[in-house]
Formats: structure tokens, sequence, C-alpha cells
């Protein structure tokens, strides 16, 4: 990878990105590279506004914590981890792992059998097609990138004296398509940044965050069910990868591959084993994926858990909320305003639910200092600039 002047200008530290930073790192083809510099480059949009109310977290604040999660799953680092650990412990999984080799035992030499079981797990995690969930992750990484950063940075540069002006180039209507809570948002950001009240201001933000969050919600739904619904296991897809990882060779052996799939038509031992195993490490797959989508890595190795109620406390400047349109738009998004009762997300593909968890999130945390810092070691950041994989703990 060539570093170019335009990727340093979009990595280094100099002042805000600008709209065409955003879109050369949009650009960028590798998805592994260009979600680190999404993480980074969220990071320094979220530094000029926060720096203008007094430290206060704002839509971009959160997206560095959100997309520096998204790309552990880009890179299929804990994902693969976890179900390969998932499937050892599971004795139903180990049961059909079992019968499999048992089914297998007179066709493939012993000694290949007896160390087989971890191979075969491999071969379960790789059918259960994680890379469709990060392929799925990196589209909608990408997808909110392009546009909500685009417009931070837009913002950044335009508003100083036409916030109008800034406004009308946004489509009016519903999201998805519509922009309407984008312009919404940009008009409240605004004015939260000249707002001499500290509530008005913090309830300006809180507003401005959740109205951004909603049409990024609205806007991922699709990448979100993609990814929530990649690990299928074909079990023919898995019946080939154990054959070719068991079975290896010349036309005799793909022979009596076939022969050991099906006789006169008929399912064989070793097809309704691969079909059992697949069946058990189905659900397994689902709920790694669904579990790791469903937590938040926050700084300081704070993991959060959406499937679990926030046990965070809402902030005096947001305990008792007067805005309006605020109460208005909680009032939609927040069947439990002003409690972090029933918090948590049960279904992550379910739009309300998530947006109450996000809702109770970007409240609680409205003035959480460390959210502000950068999510990746200086060092880090100088390979990126160098145009080399940062090393250590992403």
């Amino acid at each position: 990878m060539t570093r170019t002047s335009g990727d340093v200008r979009a990595l280094d530290g100099g002042g805000p990105p600008s709209v065409a930073d955003v879109d050369e790192i949009a650009a960028h083809p590798d998805p592994v590279v260009r979600n680190l510099r999404i993480t980074h480059c969220y990071h320094r949009l979220s530094r000029a506004p926060a720096d203008r109310t007094g430290g206060s977290a704002n839509w971009c604040t959160f997206a560095v914590w959100a997309s520096k999660q998204v790309g552990q799953t880009i890179r299929q680092e804990d994902p693969a981890r976890v179900l390969d650990r998932v499937l050892t412990s599971s004795p139903e999984a180990t049961a059909a792992v079992d019968l499999l080799l048992h089914s297998l035992r007179r066709a493939v030499p012993r000694h290949v059998l007896e160390h087989a079981d971890r191979s075969v797990r491999r071969a379960v995690v790789a059918a259960a097609r994680l890379d469709v969930a990060g392929e799925a992750s990196a589209r909608g990484n990408l997808k909110v990138f392009e546009e909500i950063a685009r417009e931070f940075a837009r913002f950044l540069a335009e508003t100083a004296d036409d916030v109008d002006g800034f406004s009308a180039a946004l489509r009016p209507g519903e999201p998805p398509e519509g922009r309407r809570y984008l312009r919404q948002a940009f008009t409240r950001y605004h004015r939260a940044m000249s707002a001499v009240d500290p509530k008005e201001r913090a309830e300006l933000l809180l507003l401005a965050n959740l109205e951004i969050g909603l049409h990024e919600q609205t806007r991922l739904q699709p990448e979100i069910t993609a990814a929530l619904q990649a690990p299928l296991i074909d079990p023919r897809d898995l019946e080939r990868r154990l054959l070719d990882l068991l079975l290896p060779g010349n036309r005799v052996v793909k022979w009596l591959r076939r022969v050991l799939l099906t006789v006169l038509g008929r399912r064989t031992p070793v097809r309704l084993a691969v079909e059992r195993l697949a069946d058990q490490a189905r659900a397994p797959a689902r709920r790694v994926v669904t579990e790791h989508l469903m937590t938040m890595a926050l700084p300081g190795g704070e993991l959060l858990d959406l499937s679990v109620d926030l046990s965070a406390e809402f902030p005096p400047l947001l305990a008792h909320l007067t805005d309006p349109e605020l109460l208005a738009l909680l009032h939609t998004i927040d069947p439990t305003t002003d409690s972090l009762l029933d918090t948590a997300a049960r279904d992550w593909s379910d739009l309300p639910d998530r947006m109450h968890y996000i809702a109770d999130l970007f409240r609680c945390h409205a003035y959480r200092a460390d959210l502000l810092e950068p999510p990746f070691t200086p060092q880090q950041v100088a390979d990126l600039t160098s145009g080399r994989l940062p090393t250590g703990r992403l």
C-alpha cells in the first residue's frame, strides 16, 4: 500500500477532516484499512464540535467506538475464535463431530481421524460464512461514513455564517432516502455551539445526536439484517469442505466421495452426519454473531452488552428534560423515558429495539470525557499514515 499526500492529509491531526478527506477515505478499496481510517476520521470529526460545546459528546463521538467494534467483525477476529470455542464446549456439537468421524471410519485412515476433530470444527467455522457478516458490516460502515461523516465535514467547513444554506442542500423527507433528521440535527448543533445556557445546549446536543442516530439506524437496517442472518451453514458447503479436508486426492478418491454421500439416490450415514453437524452448529453460529454485533467496547476496556440494561446514570443536565421537541422524539423511540428499565435490546435486527438502547446510551454518556480520547495509539496512527496495517490490539 503506497502512501499518498492525500493519505497523510486524511490521517494527520491538523484540524478537522475536509470533505475531500472523507471522500478519499471512503474510496479506499481495502475494507479493513478503510474501517481503521474511518474510525480515526470519526475521532477527528468529533473533536471540533466537542471543543465548541464544552466537551459534550456528539454523534461522531459515539461513532468512533461503534466503528472500532465493527472493525472486529470486518476482520473476523473475535467471532471465529468464539465460535470455535463454543463448538468445542458444546456437548451436542461434540457428539455430532464424533458421529461424523465414526461414519467416515471405513474411508479415512485411522491416523487422520484420530486428530481430525479440530479440523472439522475449523471447517464448520469456515462454512458459517462469518465473512458474509463481515462484508455486510463493511458495507454498513462505509454507507454511514460516506453520508454522515461527509455532512459533518461540510458542516464544520461551511456553517459559520449560513446554516440555512447548509441545510438546504440536504434532501427533505423521511429516511432512509430523505434527510429530514440530518437537516434538523445540524441546525441544532449550530444552535448548541452558541448557546449560553448549559442545559439548553445539553438538550440540543442530545436531540441532534438522537436524530442522526435514528437516520443512521434506519439506513443501516438492510446491512444489520444481512449480518445477523449470515451464518446459515449450508450442509452441502460443509460437506464439500470436510471431504476436501479429509479425502483430498485423485479421480478415484472423488468417486469414493460421491459414494460416501449417496447410494442409489439415498443419503448415506456420512451425508446424514454432515447434515446433523450443520444443524447442531447453526444455532451457536447465529448466537455468536448476534452477541458480537450486540457488544460495544468503550475506552478503558469496558464492554457494553447491548442485551443487558444500561447500568449508568443520566447526567445532571439531562436528568429532567424540558425541550418539547426532544421530549416528543423520545416519546416515539424510548418507551421507558426517564428510566433505564428494559433498556436492553432483545432483537438487534429490530429498529425500535435498537433505538431504545441507543437513546439511553447517548443520554447517559453525553459527558463521558474518555469517549473523546483517540481510538488508536500514536504509533498505530503513524502506521496508517505510512501505509502499514497497525500492530497491537485494534
